[in-house]
């Protein structure tokens, strides 16, 4: 299996409850490898304003490390997809995406999750993860 180093969880605004949750993973791979600098301390950056978003549960960033050919994203939880919506919808966000569009290449996968389980959830996104490799 491919080597994902996850960072630490960073929770969001939301309180969990025993509803099902909306999981978004998102994997973005630079046609040049020193682009990723510029991905990662974007991504630090909005991982900063998670404790202030509406419907965020929390999130991790990952990235595996390849010279070659590194790899990074996001695995966040949220309330509700409409939750999800919002944040993919931000300035910040978007601004990020628009910069970056043409530098890489970017996949996601959204699902659903009965219950908020994050061991299960980052297992879940990992196995996603390695098969896209």
């Amino acid at each position: 299996m491919t080597d994902i180093w996850f960072a630490r969880w960073k929770p969001g605004a939301a309180a969990t409850s025993g509803d099902p949750v909306i999981v978004s993973v998102t994997e973005f791979t630079p046609h040049r490898p020193w682009t990723a600098v510029g991905v990662a301390a974007r991504g630090m950056a909005l991982r900063k304003t998670w404790p202030g978003l509406e419907g965020a549960l929390g999130m991790w960033l990952w990235l595996a490390p390849d010279p070659r050919c590194p790899r990074s994203g996001a695995v966040s939880v949220w309330r509700t997809e409409a939750d999800l919506r919002r944040f993919v919808g931000r300035r910040d966000h978007v601004r990020i995406m628009r910069a970056y569009r043409d530098r890489g290449t970017l996949r996601a996968k959204t699902w659903q999750e009965q219950h908020f389980n994050p061991p299960a959830i980052r297992e879940a996104a990992r196995t996603f993860l390695a098969e896209l490799a």
